[in-house]
């Protein structure tokens, strides 16, 4: 029995559906449910019944969801012990981040820090990600977050989840973009991204797939920024698709849906660096906080 199938089980007895609780674990439907079919095996029992409205749990299911709490509960605090056991960790890890704190779980990862290795200290330099990637390969940085496929093979790759972009445009624009084709999106005023971020990245390989030239009104190297040209009626841009729905149920701004961009979002070291102490550390922190242990080199 792993922790994460007990994890998948009470998330999904709490949501009452696989893609609700796959969102919040931050894995695939898929995995979710192989995870819950596991554990069902293991345990001999049938833990949900599976509806056309979702997972509704079973009588032997709601008898182990507190067993399922209290192993779980013990598990993690026996994993927790452990790494205390393994002796004090100290120095410095240099660690680049990209777009807000909360989508790379910025807070956990330092809380887990703090709380089990004390002596150990994080220091942040905020950028795109070409500027991360240029970091790290160039040593100035120990390891960081980065949007985008990764072909260098000096660098190992932690992925972490894949993220949705969608082009939008100024409230006002509504009623032009509504019936709009890519012909007639392509040809409007467009707010720009520097050259080595992942928007700009991104727009790039959007408008070569579907053809067209971009023509860059403006450039902003932030989202905040960038939404906020395009609440002012500046032109379109690429949006994370939870900060464009959010601005979208506010009326700042509308959202044209013929089109996604997916972008992989990873943690990324050098794989000369896979034995330095602090990297090591803070990759074994960053899978606790996502639920992942799969690294490609």
């Amino acid at each position: 029995m792993e922790i994460y199938q007990l994890r998948a089980f009470l998330t999904v007895a709490s949501t009452g559906h696989l893609t609700r609780a796959a969102e919040i674990l931050n894995l695939t439907q898929p995995t979710v449910s192989k995870q819950v079919k596991a554990l069902e095996e293991e345990l001999g029992v049938t833990l949900f019944e599976r509806t056309s409205s979702g997972m509704t749990i079973t009588k032997p299911g709601e008898l182990l969801l507190e067993h399922a709490r209290k192993t779980l509960s013990n598990a993690v605090d026996l994993v927790n012990t452990a790494r205390k056991m393994q002796g004090e960790v100290a120095g410095t890890v240099r660690l680049g981040t990209i777009i807000d704190p909360d989508y790379i779980r910025l807070g956990m990862l330092l809380r887990h820090i703090v709380s089990f290795y004390p002596k150990m200290e994080i220091r942040l330099a905020h950028g795109i990600s070409g500027f991360i990637m240029e970091q790290v390969a160039a040593r100035k940085l120990d390891c960081g977050f980065y949007l985008g496929e990764v072909d260098d093979p000096a660098m190992c790759t932690l992925r972490l989840s894949t993220l949705t972009y969608l082009v939008v445009a100024p409230p006002t624009w509504a009623g032009k973009i509504a019936e709009a084709g890519w012909r007639e999106i392509a040809a409007m005023p467009w707010v720009g991204t520097p050259v080595y971020s992942s928007q700009h990245r991104l727009v790039r390989e959007m408008f070569q797939e579907y053809g067209g030239e971009q023509t860059t009104v403006a450039e902003a190297d932030q989202e905040s920024s960038m939404a906020s040209l395009v609440k002012m009626g500046v032109g379109l841009c690429l949006l994370r698709n939870d900060v464009a729905m959010a601005a979208q149920g506010k009326g700042e701004l509308v959202i044209w849906d013929k089109i996604e961009q997916h972008c992989a979002l990873s943690f990324i070291y050098l794989k000369s660096c896979s034995s330095d102490v602090g990297v090591s550390t803070l990759l074994g922190v960053i899978k606790d906080v996502w639920g992942i242990d799969d690294i490609k080199a």
